[in-house]
């Protein structure tokens, strides 16, 4: 079946697999054209090719890269001519541990890739397009960032800071640019691994839908904050978690 054009276009960062990836391919099945990002020139080259040559474009570097930023912005307007949506995805995990324990060195950096960069993403495609023009820019944000994340704190911190730059985007940018973001629980990703690796089926059980999460779960979320049907939300953060938060409950 022929998709038709929607005429829109989405920078998603972190795409060339998992959670971005899954995002791209939920865009472009119903019509947008996508320029993704990811750091392995190959892994991004084979993105483009599934997504389809004339639907997207690779843009190779490191999300805290000022110049990497800057140069995925540039090639979205030369190529597509306008960035309607902003996906950051783009994230990093590098320590497990106890946070009375944490490099702070560690810190800063997770703190660079998962939150300045998203700043840094959307003041370009602010200027770039979206401030004359209007659009949506989706982070996104974790279960770990609305919660306490044993082990993972230095992420969990940094994902609570892009659920609070959510808000002040969306404050901000209002009411030309919707701006949203998605927590998502442990989903199915080569990123989660070490969460679920060796023993899904007890790590499923603890949710009650039954089941980790897939990209495609992300993928339909930010299709719908990215469409019309979203057209008065702005500044929320969608939990999606199979249920795992019911288990908060008492009793």
């Amino acid at each position: 079946m022929t998709v038709q054009d929607s005429g829109k276009v989405a920078l998603i960062t972190g795409a060339s697999r998992g959670i971005g990836y899954g995002i791209a391919q939920a865009l472009v099945a119903r019509g947008d054209r996508v320029v993704i990002t990811g750091r392995g020139e190959d892994a991004l080259k084979e993105a483009v090719e599934r997504l389809g040559a004339d639907r997207a474009v690779g843009v190779a570097g490191k999300a805290h890269d000022e110049a990497h930023q800057a140069a995925a912005v540039e090639r979205a307007m030369e190529a597509f001519g306008r960035v309607d949506f902003l996906i950051n995805n783009a994230g990093t995990n590098p320590v497990f541990g106890p946070m009375a324990e944490l490099d702070l060195g560690v810190a800063r950096k997770v703190y660079e890739t998962n939150v300045i960069s998203a700043l840094g993403f959307a003041q370009r495609t602010w200027k770039a397009w979206q401030r004359e023009n209007g659009g949506a820019i989706v982070n996104i944000a974790s279960v770990a960032g609305v919660s306490a994340s044993p082990f993972i704190g230095a992420y969990g911190m940094s994902k609570a800071a892009m659920v609070n730059l959510t808000l002040q985007l969306a404050h901000e940018f209002a009411p030309v640019v919707r701006v949203n973001a998605i927590a998502p629980a442990v989903v199915k990703t080569k990123f989660a691994e070490a969460l679920y690796e060796g023993r899904e089926a007890e790590a499923a059980a603890a949710y009650p839908l039954g089941r980790l999460g897939v990209p495609e779960d992300i993928g339909g979320a930010a299709e719908f904050l990215t469409s019309e049907k979203s057209g008065w939300i702005t500044g929320q953060t969608l939990v999606i978690d199979g249920g795992i938060f019911l288990n908060a409950g008492v009793g």
